[in-house]
C-alpha cells in the first residue's frame, strides 16, 4: 500500500476530517481523564486556529479509502504570561493495522517541514508522565522533556 501524505490546506477539507479528529482526541484523551471528550472540539479550534502560522493538518490517505490512515494536527499552544506561541502535536493518530510502519514518524517529518518553512524551528507534544513508550518514541524523533504539568485534583 502506498500512502500520500498531504497536508490539508483548506478549512473546508479540515473541517470534512473534525469529526475523526475528534474520535482519535478522544481515544488519546481518554487515557489520561475520566471525563468525556468534548464533542466538536477539534472544529472549533480548526475554526478559530486554522489560519495560525502554528497550525499544521497532514493527512495519509491512500485514494481508497474515506478516512486517513494517519492524521497529525498541530496548533499553537500559548504561554498565557509571556504570550510565547509553541506549536503542539494536538492530535496524532495512525490506524492500528498500520501501527509501527513509520507513518506516524513520517507525518511528524512532514509536519516539521511545514514549520520549517514557515519560520518556525520548535515542535512540542503532550505525553502522560508515565507513558513510557510514547516518551521514548518522542526521544527517538528528537524530541527532549523539557517541562512537567502538574495536576492538582
Amino acid at each position: 500500500m502506498k500512502l500520500n501524505l498531504r497536508r490539508v490546506e483548506r478549512i473546508e477539507e479540515a473541517l470534512a476530517l473534525a469529526e475523526d479528529l475528534d474520535r482519535y482526541a478522544a481515544q488519546f484523551w481518554s487515557q489520561f481523564s475520566d471525563e468525556p471528550w468534548p464533542a466538536g472540539a477539534c472544529e472549533r479550534f480548526l475554526r478559530q486556529h486554522f489560519g495560525a502560522r502554528e497550525t499544521v493538518l497532514v493527512a495519509a490517505l491512500d485514494g481508497a479509502r474515506a478516512a486517513p490512515w494517519g492524521v497529525c494536527l498541530v496548533g499553537p499552544l500559548v504561554d498565557p504570561l509571556r504570550g510565547e506561541s509553541l506549536p503542539t502535536v494536538l492530535v496524532l493518530h495512525v490506524d492500528p493495522a498500520l501501527r509501527h510502519r513509520g507513518v506516524a514518524h513520517e507525518l511528524i517529518e512532514e509536519v516539521t517541514k511545514v514549520l520549517a518553512a514557515r519560520g518556525v524551528e520548535r515542535l512540542a507534544a503532550r505525553v502522560g508522565h508515565n507513558d513510557d513508550a510514547l516518551i521514548s518514541m518522542g526521544e527517538r524523533w528528537g524530541f527532549v522533556r523539557s517541562w512537567g504539568l502538574m495536576v492538582r485534583e
